[in-house]
């Protein structure tokens, strides 16, 4: 996969870039990720990226012009080629404005050739980013940051490790929080006593079985598989319905998960 990132801060990625599965990944080839300073595409002497709003307003705007020409110097396909899905890229403008982005969306950009995620600043971009060049605008929660850089490093970070071959353990990947919402599965599948299946992970325990009086779940230390994975359920429909009870609207639940989340609703009412 090839990644571009377009700002005007371009040394902020010297550190989120370069360790753990974002640098394995580039060095093993499996990403090559450039970042563009913008600034790099003006031509005045100020090197001006920003400008008042038309009608008036708080705050600066970023320009058009060193957005367009930072991106048609990319050699991409057209916006709608890519529309279409006849050119496996995406152009992503960080926005608060945006989609909110999710696993499936990671998933999703994971399958692509290429993406470039153009970060936002000051108050905003000329709509005409929006409009005719991004095709689509993505943010990473439902607050401001002062600009879109902290959003690409997450991006990133979240898409590179679904790269085939960048997690050493793939199936860890088919295990966690949001997964299977995304549709993402691993070629053997996710072990049964795994899979979150769109909830919350579950809660993970390591040695020693006994540290300062605070002991690891007997379910967990009886090697029964079964018993295992009902525990792991169990916890993971309980943490979901504490911390985010939204997603259990998304999930398909048994008899037996429904049951047991009426029992948790009524014992906290």
């Amino acid at each position: 996969m090839k990644a571009d990132i377009v700002t005007i801060f371009p040394d902020f990625f010297r550190g989120p870039l370069d360790y753990g599965i974002t640098r394995r990944a580039q060095e093993m080839g499996l990403a090559e990720i450039r970042v563009h300073d913008l600034r790099e595409f003006t031509h005045d002497r100020h090197r001006t990226v920003d400008d008042r709003p038309f009608g008036g307003g708080e705050g600066m705007v970023l320009k058009p012009e060193p957005l367009f020409e930072c991106l048609d110097a990319m050699g991409l396909a057209s916006r709608g080629e890519r529309l279409a899905g006849n050119a496996k890229q995406s152009v992503i403008l960080l926005s608060a404005q945006g989609q909110r982005f999710t696993q499936k969306v990671a998933a999703e950009l994971a399958s692509l050739e290429r993406i470039i995620l153009v970060c936002g600043r000051y108050e905003g971009v000329d709509e005409r980013v929006a409009d005719f060049l991004a095709d689509r605008e993505l943010s990473i929660g439902d607050y401001v940051l002062s600009g879109g850089e902290i959003a690409a490093a997450a991006i990133m970070e979240a898409v590179v490790r679904l790269l085939p071959g960048a997690v050493g353990n793939e199936a860890s990947t088919q295990q966690e929080s949001f997964t299977l919402d995304a549709g993402v599965k691993s070629p053997g599948g996710a072990d049964s006593t795994c899979g979150s299946n769109g909830l919350l992970d579950y809660p993970h325990y390591t040695r020693p079985a006994d540290f300062r009086g605070m002991k690891v779940p007997g379910a967990l230390l009886a090697g029964n598989h079964e018993e295992i994975r009902r525990w792991r359920r169990q916890r993971a429909l309980e943490k979901t319905l504490r911390n985010r009870p939204d997603l259990l609207e998304g999930v398909a639940l048994s008899e037996e998960d429904g049951k047991f989340v009426a029992a948790l609703r009524t014992a906290k009412s």
